[in-house]
């Protein structure tokens, strides 16, 4: 079955890029300059940012139906990322080389399945999920520290 992975709209965030420090600190939010390759994982572009680009680290609510679902975490976005990742039938290398925790989820917004599963192996696992008629859309986590990858849908 093909699937569709999907980033975040850039838009909710633009605001905050080049804000000085002390404005992001007063929005709960922190500029880092990435220092690593593979450890700053920009979930709009859907990349792991390089050495030298700049990470803005929030809280993100990225289920927000009021349902007993509903969650929020810590998310990494590039500061001035302006296109989200948006294919089909590609699984990014950020998501490839981790492991993940892939959530199936129906139209109200609940749980219906979820499995963990290597990165470079989700296609099988995306498949199944997306064959159950429940499901309506897989939120991908990074399992390690649980924290939002990307949206997965049918294609």
């Amino acid at each position: 079955m093909s699937f569709r992975i999907i980033g975040l709209d850039p838009k909710p965030f633009t605001h905050l890029f080049g804000l000085a420090d002390a404005e992001l600190a007063s929005l709960g939010v922190t500029r880092r300059r990435v220092d690593s390759a593979n450890g700053y994982p920009d979930r709009i572009e859907v990349r792991d940012m390089q050495p030298g680009e700049t990470a803005l680290l929030l809280n993100y609510m990225h289920q927000p139906a009021d349902t007993a679902y509903r969650s929020s975490h810590a998310i990494f976005v590039r500061e001035g990322a302006a296109e989200r990742y948006d294919a089909v039938d590609e699984v990014p290398e950020v998501l490839r080389i981790r492991l993940l925790s892939l959530r199936a989820f129906d139209a109200a917004h609940a749980m219906v399945d979820a499995e963990v599963v290597a990165g470079d192996a989700m296609h099988d696992v995306v498949a199944r999920l997306l064959d159950d008629p429940r499901t309506s859309y897989i939120h991908a986590h990074y399992a390690k520290r649980g924290c939002y990858a990307a949206r997965i849908e049918r294609a």
